[in-house]
């Protein structure tokens, strides 16, 4: 849903450019307005066309979603459409087939919230022994990590982890504005620390890795895991803005024999339940 609002439109273009940390000559210049008329907008005495919504939002990398609400506060019509995940047609088919090919890996499509919207066979056994509270839908992929009763009784390096996951969540808060970000911000910070391994590296990432791994001790034995994100570029539609694919990777060896024997084996019991 579309975010509303009383601002008027440029007290909201006023907050993106102020956010972006851009001046209002630099913003002037590269959206091709003067400085004067850039200042007539933000304080109300001149009314921006839609097509000077839409430089705007461009030169400041407005989400889709906000610049709706531009657009209402400017007495616009809404500019791009908001479908649900599964009516998004060929972009729905192309997550499918990155969580699908990615396999024995773990991989997931989330929205802005973090709320999960598709997964494959490998995520879903991660998932498996999280408290059923936690794995209602819509569910909550940081909820269900750094809750006490979630993934952070086996997460190794939590501290490290949960101090990495935080100022991601704050980064994308400062980007996106999303509505419901800064509530489950807090949510994820208000949780207790968990005591920590004895071994694990310290929050600031001092171990030497290139990159924070995840740490997650299992039945089969301790993986590590990279993680990289993929967004569609150039997307029209909200909610296409709004997803991510989180991809996970083995890194070292034993996680990606550890990760193929364990999709081999739930492929096996699969095959061997009689159908219902």
């Amino acid at each position: 849903m579309t975010t509303t609002t009383a601002e008027p439109v440029g007290a909201l273009l006023r907050g993106w450019r102020r956010r972006r940390r851009r001046s209002q000559l630099d913003v002037s210049i590269a959206a091709e307005l003067s400085t004067r008329h850039l200042s007539c907008i933000e304080t109300g005495r001149a009314n921006p066309s839609r097509d000077m919504i839409r430089r705007l939002c461009d030169e400041l990398d407005v989400p889709l979603r906000e610049r709706n609400s531009l657009y209402l506060a400017a007495g616009f019509a809404p500019v791009h459409s908001e479908r649900a995940f599964d009516d998004l047609g060929a972009a729905r088919t192309a997550v499918e087939a990155v969580l699908t090919g990615h396999e024995p890996n773990p991989a997931l499509a989330v929205n802005v919230r973090w709320e999960m919207l598709a997964a494959n066979r490998a995520m879903a056994l991660f998932l498996a022994d999280v408290p059923p509270e936690l794995t209602r839908p819509p569910v909550n992929v940081l909820r269900a990590t750094l809750h006490p009763d979630g993934l952070a009784r086996r997460i190794r390096n939590l501290a490290q982890w949960r101090a990495h996951v935080l100022r991601r969540i704050h980064r994308q808060l400062e980007r996106t504005s999303a509505a419901g970000l800064a509530e489950l911000l807090a949510e994820l910070e208000s949780y207790p620390v968990l005591s920590a391994d004895p071994g694990e590296p310290a929050p600031d990432g001092s171990a030497g890795d290139l990159v924070v791994p995840l740490r997650l001790a299992t039945e089969y034995g301790e993986l590590a895991l990279l993680y990289t994100t993929t967004v569609f570029g150039s997307p029209r539609d909200v909610t296409l803005d709004e997803i991510a694919i989180e991809t996970f990777f083995p890194a070292d060896p034993q996680t990606a024999a550890l990760m193929r024997a364990v999709t081999a084996q739930a492929r096996s019991a699969e095959a061997a339940s009689p159908e219902l």
